[in-house]
């Protein structure tokens, strides 16, 4: 008697579950947008500048996952970006692919270079998951 129930019971379970089954895969599937936001060191060059961007850019060819890249330059008239200049986001096709890139070997090639080059004073990095409109 108490195996039909245990039965009946792990069957309940399993019916009231399957609703949320797509949410959940949902939620894993969801794109992530890494945003990157660097403050130069004064004295900075356009062609270090480029280097950098470039070698930015580069990681979409070299790291799956990585759906797209875009980049630009502060022209926000509130003049609150606390001289943090240049604005990367790459979005990637899931928390999963972004979770792979973090220490993916061309990804700390990426940060190499940027230590080599010595022309970043600091770093602003936000993550977040789309939600829709």
């Amino acid at each position: 008697m108490s195996q039909t129930l245990s039965g009946i019971a792990l069957l309940a379970m399993a019916v009231l579950a399957v609703p949320f089954v797509p949410l959940v895969v949902h939620a894993q599937k969801q794109p992530v947008r890494h945003i990157v936001i660097f403050k130069f060191k004064p004295g900075t060059t356009p062609a270090q500048i480029k280097e950098v961007t470039d070698a930015f850019r580069g990681l979409q060819t070299k790291i799956p996952g990585i759906t797209s890249f875009e980049h630009g330059i502060n022209n926000s008239p509130e003049k609150k970006n606390l001289d943090f200049t240049h604005v990367y986001m790459l979005t990637f096709e899931d928390a999963a692919a972004r979770d792979a890139y973090l220490p993916h070997p061309e990804h700390k090639k990426f940060g190499d270079l940027l230590g080599k080059l010595g022309v970043v004073a600091d770093a602003f990095v936000v993550d977040y998951n789309t939600t829709g409109k």
